[in-house]
């Protein structure tokens, strides 16, 4: 009888939660045993407002130190959904120059924000209409958008992210979960999620957080199930990225705060849990 072979996933991250500098960004994950970065911005430029000089600057790095890009970590669809449909669109195609540049096929996208007292069955038409426009650039590119669920977009509950997948129905239109996001919802995220969308899974987004005060917490030290999902994607052969979003530390313009000392605490606790679940990273 031989030993099963080991599963391993792809080991990412968020570059920016680390530091501005993307060589320090670099220099970091690499450290924790990462060979890919997920980019949402460098020398504190957002990833779709960096000009061709910087995106080629940017590649040289990446590419003298033999790191991948994992996803483009755009801000797409994190506007307010009154916005015309244009807007994002226009925006989106500078984040897919930015894929093409730097060699990723994922670009990580939200569904909307809404003004408060808003319901959200009254933006619903307006939402696919906006990411089905996405999800068409995205076919001509040949580059797949992750709808993420950040709290307060239309696509914030497990329900509402399906909606949104099964009703665009694009090839180029997949699922990054995010456990942590959920639970800021009131949604427990494996038990009244993951059966959901599983099949639609295409990354994970690797934070934690808390029903009690919605805090943010390394992995496995929440109530985001994340060594549960992680045994369940182990089972059915999920093969991608398990990309590192601490958010330990607050917050600044572009998204989430970790620095480097929170980041590799971050990691560690992962690490934990893949140990947990029998799943090594490459």
């Amino acid at each position: 009888m031989t030993d099963s072979p080991a599963v391993e996933w792809e080991l990412s991250g968020f570059g920016d939660e680390i530091d501005d500098d993307p060589r320090i960004q670099i220099a970091v994950l690499q450290a924790l045993g990462a060979n890919h970065i997920e980019v949402r911005s460098a020398w504190g430029t957002n990833i779709v407002d960096l000009d061709g000089g910087q995106l080629q600057e940017l590649k040289g790095l990446l590419v003298a130190a033999g790191m991948g890009v994992s996803a483009i970590a755009s801000p797409i669809g994190k506007v307010d959904v009154s916005l015309p449909v244009d807007h994002e669109v226009t925006r989106l195609r500078r984040a897919v120059n930015a894929a093409r540049i730097l060699d990723c096929r994922y670009i990580r996208i939200f569904s909307f924000y809404y003004g408060e007292g808003v319901q959200t069955a009254s933006i619903r038409d307006a939402v696919i209409e906006r990411m089905r426009a996405l999800a068409a650039v995205a076919e001509d590119a040949g580059v797949v958008l992750l709808h993420e669920n950040e709290k307060d977009i239309f696509g914030d509950t497990p329900e509402r992210v399906l909606d949104i997948i099964e009703t665009v129905a694009s090839p180029s239109l997949k699922v990054a979960w995010d456990a942590a996001n959920f639970v800021q919802v009131g949604v427990k995220p494996y038990d009244e999620g993951y059966a959901k969308l599983r099949p639609h899974l295409q990354y994970l987004q690797v934070k934690d957080a808390r029903f009690a005060d919605a805090s943010v917490v390394p992995a496995g030290e929440g109530d985001g199930d994340l060594l549960r999902t992680v045994q369940a994607l182990k089972a059915d052969g999920y093969q991608g990225f398990a990309s590192l979003e601490p958010h330990l530390a607050g917050a600044h313009g572009l998204g989430g705060f970790s620095g480097p000392a929170a980041f590799g605490i971050a990691a560690r606790a992962f690490a934990n849990v893949l140990r947990d679940a029998g799943v090594q990273t490459k």
